[in-house]
């Protein structure tokens, strides 16, 4: 079920003027807009315009104007949606049209009428002012922002690359490895063992276990088996 809509405010304005014809000759002048519900009183005329109506067929957005004897009274709502100042510009823009139409039978001052107008195009004008310094302030930090969001995507484009390069050599490296350690698990014991003599050699007679099976990446057990081996066949000899 829709939510009821918030109630709208309500305001008005009133301003001297003069009823020079007749009530009846302004109701009539009014009846000629169909929109208008027009109501003549003894010694004055109500215009009524109802714009929208709630869920509840109520009058939502709506004016009422009296043309007295020597006023003329303005009441209207203002829906949340809408600016106050905009909607007395509407007003105002509204009731110019209604003293054209009743034009022959009442008079208001130019001059009233030229301040309100005045004063309300000053409100807009301070409005569109405010607004648009808060826009450009927006769009300043924005603008801001999105140069902050270039420059980091410059550089993490930058350092993607870096890593791309170095994920493909180190991927090569670690082929390269795999190459070399498949070899050396699938040598023989025949060339380990000459390996290790030369190894005994270059390192003048020391012998590493943990060492030589680190750099050629055979298991320790391997090692000592083969230089037990050496030993018992004579090719190498311990040194107390």
């Amino acid at each position: 079920m829709p939510e009821p809509a918030s109630a709208p405010k309500v305001d008005g304005l009133r301003m001297e003027g003069k009823m020079t014809g007749r009530p009846e000759d302004i109701a009539s002048a009014l009846r000629t807009i169909s929109f208008l519900r027009v109501a003549k009183e003894k010694s004055s005329v109500s215009a009524a315009y109802v714009e929208s109506r709630d869920i509840n067929k109520n009058p939502y957005s709506f004016s009422v104007v009296k043309f007295d004897k020597d006023h003329v009274e303005v009441v209207y709502t203002i829906p949340p949606s809408v600016s106050p100042t905009r909607r007395r510009m509407d007003m105002l823009r509204y009731l110019l049209n209604l003293f054209t139409l009743v034009g022959e039978y009442y008079e208001v001052d130019p001059k009233l009428l030229l301040q309100l107008l005045e004063q309300t195009v000053k409100e807009i004008d301070d409005f569109a002012t405010n607004d648009y310094k808060q826009l450009y302030s927006t769009y300043d930090t924005l603008k801001r922002e999105v140069d902050t969001l270039r420059r980091n995507y410059a550089l993490l484009k930058k350092q993607v690359g870096t890593l791309n390069r170095e994920n493909y050599d180190m991927k090569n490296e670690n082929d390269e490895l795999k190459l070399s350690m498949e070899k050396l698990q699938g040598m023989s014991d025949s060339a380990l063992k000459t390996k290790l003599q030369e190894w005994v050699v270059d390192h003048s007679g020391d012998m590493n276990v943990s060492e030589f099976a680190r750099f050629h990446r055979v298991p320790e057990a391997r090692v000592e088996q083969l230089l037990d081996e050496l030993v018992k066949g004579g090719f190498l000899e311990l040194v107390q």
